[in-house]
């Protein structure tokens, strides 16, 4: 089987440094201290795909250098190479990065409709957008997830279960379904301004454990319950002084307005409680900045990605393995809608196997004032 691979090789730089994404920003993250990440996010890919005897059936199709070459080469795979043009390099603060744009992507995936029969590609939403541009639903095509914002529904939830949907695909024992590639502005995510829509929709190969589902918004009639809920945490955190980094979204923002804080709807922040009265320590902290009051014995108030069924892993990287690993998992609040949950289980990935595994098991879910549910972590 003839399999394309596109890499976005600059894909998630702007997680960790709390730019929310990377396109048009790559100059900047990287002096905030963003350093690449997709390239070993399709290594653990590949290396996943190894391990099965499918994975000798399969021939890949990919660009040059960094858009899938230079990974490839690193393993045992048969690959042919689109060399569509010639890949340059720039030094930015001493990081080398290509002059990759998305019109590689486009350019690199029209040339792989009709010689492939799966298009993988490594991104996030805006490189899946480049994708279904490209092919239309011409052929399947499945996200190992390497960015920030990966809110559509045509990402595996993690890169190693890319590789275990590509072998269910290979034993013909995955579906194909419609599912929606979602577009979000990334200029007005950056400025706590959420504009998301559904772009397109693209054909995609389906194992109901191992794809996700695309974001979700709050339904109404969870809209007052959800009011009393962040009201009633927003006074314990009043009564328990101590660190605390908020995270990002709706739910957690309206617990920021109840603590009167001037805090970011899409980023983290870092508050102090002391004596019932709050003080705002880092807006739209960094990973660098959680960093700096991992060993004041933070806790963490997060709540869940509805559709999306992500706690740690989805828009919210600057909760990295690093940070995470230095919070235990008693110091961690979920705060969710029971919608949010309605499936039983939450996802985490940090692309660290032993942080993971730490976070699995189970977690008390805040869902009223009054009641939590307990919901088991995958």
């Amino acid at each position: 089987m003839r399999v394309g691979l596109i890499v976005n090789p600059i894909a998630g730089m702007g997680g960790r440094v709390a730019l929310k994404g990377t396109d048009g920003v790559v100059e900047e993250a990287i002096k905030r201290g963003a350093r690449p990440v997709a390239p070993e996010l399709v290594k653990l890919f590949l290396r996943e795909l190894s391990t099965y005897p499918e994975a000798r059936r399969i021939e890949f199709i990919t660009g040059p250098g960094p858009l899938g070459e230079d990974i490839l080469r690193e393993f045992n795979f048969p690959y042919d190479v689109i060399r569509h043009r010639e890949i340059g390099y720039r030094l930015v603060d001493g990081i080398r990065i290509p002059d990759t744009t998305p019109e590689d992507t486009k350019e690199l995936a029209r040339r792989m409709v009709g010689k492939v029969e799966l298009l993988l590609f490594a991104g996030g939403d805006g490189t899946a957008r480049d994708v279904v541009d490209a092919v239309d639903r011409k052929l399947p095509i499945l996200g190992i997830p390497t960015g920030v914002k990966m809110y559509s529904g045509v990402f595996a939830t993690s890169p190693e279960d890319a590789a275990k949907l590509l072998v269910e695909f290979l034993r013909g024992r995955a579906g194909l379904e419609e599912r929606e590639v979602r577009d979000i502005d990334e200029e007005s995510y950056r400025h706590d301004e959420v504009r998301a829509r559904t772009y397109e929709k693209a054909i995609v190969p389906v194992v109901e454990t191992l794809v996700q589902g695309s974001k979700e918004g709050i339904p109404l009639d969870e809209e007052e319950e959800l009011e009393a809920m962040t009201e009633a945490v927003a006074e314990e955190i009043l009564e328990n002084d101590g660190i605390y980094f908020l995270g990002s979204g709706s739910t957690i923002k309206r617990i920021k307005d109840r603590l009167g804080i001037d805090g970011t709807l899409l980023g983290v922040d870092v508050v102090e409680v002391m004596d019932g009265k709050v003080r705002l320590l880092v807006k739209d902290a960094t990973e660098k900045d959680l960093l700096r009051f991992a060993d004041k014995d933070p806790k963490i108030v997060v709540t869940v990605i509805g559709g999306l069924n992500f706690l740690f892993g989805r828009g919210n990287q600057q909760f990295s393995a690093e940070v995470l690993r230095h919070i235990p998992k008693e110091n961690i609040l979920v705060v969710a809608t029971p919608s949010k949950i309605a499936n039983g289980a939450i996802r985490v990935y940090t692309g660290d196997p032993e942080v993971d595994a730490r976070l699995r098991g189970y977690l008390r879910v805040r869902v009223s004032p009054w009641r939590e549910r307990v919901v088991r972590v995958l």
